[in-house]
């Protein structure tokens, strides 16, 4: 008897499950994210999993972390993944987003020209080496894109006591990350990387990492929910279940089986 009960149970449990499942098919939700999210191909790799698994469709809006956020402030997305604490808690405080949550890190690599011209290699810091290029006046590339990169940069140059703009050696390409590294591999020139686009940008040239490992580097990336009581369009139980998942082991598994050259792009981080 409590055999049979035990089996109706687990059947129930398995159509309840089935049934959700279904609701959701065919749906499509809109997650504006990061340009770095992308073109490393984390997103190829992981969200044909999500997708498999729920029958929702991920559309992908990929802009600088600002303008991922304005289009969050606009209603445009169902969800956004991006890489800016701060401007991500304003987002959240400020009633456009509900429920941010931890999802993955990486870090930030300086790179630039392999006989680095600036010494930044002999760094003691990142913000050093910031400092190291201003005073030489290397060819700098900036995003220029209100991006989570570029609110990085523009954070160690604010430590360094630098004020950029303006200088000759300051270039802002107000592009992606891919466009920037491009460009600054063009002129021969140092920027700010996230470690997953570099790994699979192949226009290297003569650039390469030239100053990596301060704790100062960390990357992290959130997710959150728009809210949906400002704008009442938005997909709330599709986009609860892509942030329950990529937050579950499954999706931090998924994260962390995503490699270029054995070399793992992103880390799960845990709350």
């Amino acid at each position: 008897m409590a055999h049979g009960l035990l089996t109706f149970l687990k059947s129930a449990a398995l159509s309840l499950a089935a049934l959700a499942s279904a609701a959701h098919a065919g749906e499509t939700i809109v997650l504006a994210s990061t340009t770095s999210t992308e073109q490393s191909g984390l997103f190829n790799f992981i969200l044909p999993i999500f997708e498999k698994d729920s029958g929702i469709a991920v559309k992908v809006v990929a802009l600088g972390t600002g303008q991922a956020l304005d289009v969050g402030r606009r209603g445009d997305a169902d969800v956004l993944l991006v890489h800016d604490r701060a401007a991500e808690d304003k987002f959240v405080a400020e009633g456009y987003g509900v429920g941010r949550r931890d999802v993955m890190y990486n870090d930030f690599v300086l790179v630039g020209p392999a006989a680095d011209t600036a010494g930044v290699k002999a760094s003691k810091d990142a913000v050093d080496a910031f400092g190291r290029i201003a005073k030489k006046g290397s060819p700098w590339v900036s995003r220029g894109d209100r991006s989570g990169t570029h609110a990085a940069e523009l954070r160690f140059w604010s430590t360094a006591g630098v004020e950029p703009k303006g200088q000759g050696w300051y270039k802002e390409a107000g592009a992606g990350m891919g466009p920037t590294l491009n460009m600054a591999a063009g002129m021969g020139a140092y920027t700010l990387a996230d470690r997953g686009t570099w790994a699979s940008f192949k226009n290297r040239q003569d650039l390469a990492i030239i100053y990596a490992g301060d704790p100062k580097l960390y990357n992290p990336y959130g997710v959150i929910l728009v809210n949906p009581a400002r704008h009442p369009h938005v997909k709330k139980a599709a986009g609860e279940k892509f942030i329950d998942w990529i937050t579950s082991a499954e999706g931090r598994r998924a994260i962390s089986a995503y490699k270029i050259g054995n070399e793992q792009l992103f880390y799960p981080l845990v709350r």
